[in-house]
Protein backbone atom coordinates (compact mmCIF):
# COMPACT_ATOMS: atom_id res chain seq x y z
CA UNK A 1 0.00 0.00 0.00
CA UNK A 2 1.56 2.79 -0.90
CA UNK A 3 1.72 6.09 1.42
CA UNK A 4 -1.10 9.08 1.46
CA UNK A 5 -0.27 12.80 3.00
CA UNK A 6 -2.48 13.92 5.26
CA UNK A 7 -4.43 16.12 2.78
CA UNK A 8 -5.07 12.58 1.07
CA UNK A 9 -5.66 11.22 4.13
CA UNK A 10 -8.22 13.70 5.26
CA UNK A 11 -10.00 13.35 1.69
CA UNK A 12 -10.33 9.72 2.21
CA UNK A 13 -11.80 9.96 5.88
CA UNK A 14 -14.82 12.38 3.91
CA UNK A 15 -14.89 9.44 1.14
CA UNK A 16 -15.45 6.79 3.85
CA UNK A 17 -17.95 8.51 5.87
CA UNK A 18 -19.83 8.75 2.96
CA UNK A 19 -19.48 6.12 0.17
CA UNK A 20 -18.61 7.32 -2.49
CA UNK A 21 -18.93 11.45 -3.70
CA UNK A 22 -18.52 14.13 -6.45
CA UNK A 23 -15.43 16.59 -5.77
CA UNK A 24 -17.95 19.12 -4.42
CA UNK A 25 -19.55 17.04 -1.79
CA UNK A 26 -15.57 16.57 0.00
CA UNK A 27 -15.62 20.04 -0.37
CA UNK A 28 -18.63 20.77 1.43
CA UNK A 29 -17.61 17.94 4.31
CA UNK A 30 -14.34 19.29 4.90
CA UNK A 31 -13.61 21.55 8.04
CA UNK A 32 -12.60 25.20 7.46
CA UNK A 33 -10.04 26.05 6.25
CA UNK A 34 -11.07 24.22 3.22
CA UNK A 35 -8.67 23.60 0.07
CA UNK A 36 -9.61 25.09 -3.26
CA UNK A 37 -11.51 22.91 -5.57
CA UNK A 38 -8.64 21.91 -7.80
CA UNK A 39 -6.47 21.09 -4.74
CA UNK A 40 -9.21 18.06 -3.96
CA UNK A 41 -9.53 17.28 -8.00
CA UNK A 42 -5.96 17.12 -7.98
CA UNK A 43 -5.48 15.16 -4.64
CA UNK A 44 -7.90 12.72 -6.01
CA UNK A 45 -6.33 11.88 -9.00
CA UNK A 46 -3.49 11.18 -7.34
CA UNK A 47 -5.31 8.94 -4.91
CA UNK A 48 -7.10 7.26 -7.40
CA UNK A 49 -3.38 6.68 -9.11
CA UNK A 50 -1.96 5.14 -5.75
CA UNK A 51 -5.14 2.55 -6.50
CA UNK A 52 -7.34 4.42 -3.22
CA UNK A 53 -9.70 5.40 -5.50
CA UNK A 54 -11.69 4.59 -8.44
CA UNK A 55 -14.40 6.79 -9.96
CA UNK A 56 -17.60 6.66 -12.48
CA UNK A 57 -18.10 9.27 -14.74
CA UNK A 58 -21.70 10.84 -15.73
CA UNK A 59 -21.69 12.99 -18.04
CA UNK A 60 -19.13 15.72 -17.06
CA UNK A 61 -19.05 14.62 -13.14
CA UNK A 62 -17.05 12.18 -11.68
CA UNK A 63 -17.87 10.22 -8.47
CA UNK A 64 -15.41 8.93 -6.57
CA UNK A 65 -15.44 5.29 -4.51
CA UNK A 66 -12.88 4.43 -2.29
CA UNK A 67 -11.10 0.97 -3.20
CA UNK A 68 -10.05 0.20 -0.17
CA UNK A 69 -11.72 0.46 3.33
CA UNK A 70 -10.75 2.47 6.21
CA UNK A 71 -10.07 -0.93 8.21
CA UNK A 72 -7.93 -2.03 5.63
CA UNK A 73 -6.20 1.24 5.89
CA UNK A 74 -6.38 1.56 9.29
CA UNK A 75 -4.44 -1.80 9.45
CA UNK A 76 -2.00 -1.19 6.95
CA UNK A 77 -0.89 2.09 8.77
CA UNK A 78 -0.49 -0.14 12.24
CA UNK A 79 1.42 -2.51 10.60
CA UNK A 80 3.76 -0.30 9.42
CA UNK A 81 4.17 1.89 12.69
CA UNK A 82 5.03 -1.59 14.31
CA UNK A 83 7.32 -2.48 11.80
CA UNK A 84 9.01 0.73 11.36
CA UNK A 85 9.68 2.20 15.02
CA UNK A 86 8.57 -1.12 17.41
CA UNK A 87 11.06 -3.54 15.77
CA UNK A 88 7.95 -5.67 14.81
CA UNK A 89 7.26 -6.22 18.21
CA UNK A 90 3.44 -6.03 19.08
CA UNK A 91 4.62 -6.08 22.64
CA UNK A 92 6.98 -2.90 21.95
CA UNK A 93 3.91 -1.04 21.04
CA UNK A 94 1.40 -2.31 23.31
CA UNK A 95 4.02 -1.65 25.92
CA UNK A 96 4.56 2.36 24.44
CA UNK A 97 0.95 2.56 24.31
CA UNK A 98 0.13 1.90 27.93
CA UNK A 99 3.22 3.79 29.33
CA UNK A 100 2.65 7.51 26.60
CA UNK A 101 -1.40 7.57 26.64
CA UNK A 102 -3.51 7.56 29.43
CA UNK A 103 -5.46 4.75 29.62
CA UNK A 104 -8.74 4.02 31.47
CA UNK A 105 -9.24 0.84 33.80
CA UNK A 106 -11.90 0.26 31.21
CA UNK A 107 -9.22 -0.15 28.65
CA UNK A 108 -7.26 -1.85 30.54
CA UNK A 109 -9.91 -4.18 31.36
CA UNK A 110 -11.30 -4.06 27.50
CA UNK A 111 -7.55 -4.77 26.45
CA UNK A 112 -6.67 -8.49 29.13
CA UNK A 113 -10.24 -9.56 27.31
CA UNK A 114 -8.53 -9.41 24.52
CA UNK A 115 -5.75 -10.91 25.29
CA UNK A 116 -7.27 -14.03 27.08
CA UNK A 117 -9.87 -14.73 23.91
CA UNK A 118 -6.36 -14.50 22.13
CA UNK A 119 -5.09 -17.31 24.53
CA UNK A 120 -8.17 -19.24 24.02
CA UNK A 121 -7.82 -19.50 20.18
CA UNK A 122 -5.37 -22.55 18.22
CA UNK A 123 -2.10 -21.59 17.24
CA UNK A 124 -1.87 -21.83 13.15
Amino acid sequence: MKEISAQEERIMRVLWNLGQGLIRDVLNELEEPKPPYTTIASTVRLLESKGYLTHKVYGNTHMYIPLITQEEYSKGRINHMVSNFFQGSVSNFLSFMVKEKEISPNEIEDLQKFIDEAEKKPKK
